[in-house]
């Protein structure tokens, strides 16, 4: 998306949507939130909406990061643990392997 043409207004009403939408559970939209205005919240002089543009990018960022790190403690648990876990691991699995290791 080439937000370089939308007007200031414009960029912070899409920077707010992004951000709301990330509260629905979706963390990748706060990621994408991050990668398209980083460069008008930290790069570009200086313009009115900057600051509140800075303020959804920088809590997408942190949304997401926290995100990330609860989605891998989540996955390390529940390889480590899945062999003792027995009936109620394999229900959770959409592949369940052979064997134990």
């Amino acid at each position: 998306m080439d937000i370089s043409k939308a007007t200031n207004e414009r960029k912070l009403q899409l920077c707010q949507n992004y951000f709301r939408a990330g509260w629905a559970f979706l963390p990748f939209v706060w990621a994408i939130n991050v990668c398209w205005f980083f460069n008008e919240a930290f790069r570009k002089p200086e313009y009115p909406e900057q600051a509140k543009i800075k303020r959804y990018v920088i809590l997408s960022l942190i949304g997401a990061l926290i995100w990330v790190a609860i989605i891998i403690s989540w996955i390390i648990v529940f390889q480590t643990k899945r062999a003792e876990w027995g009936a109620m691991a394999d229900y959770m699995s959409f592949i369940i392997p052979l064997g134990r290791a």
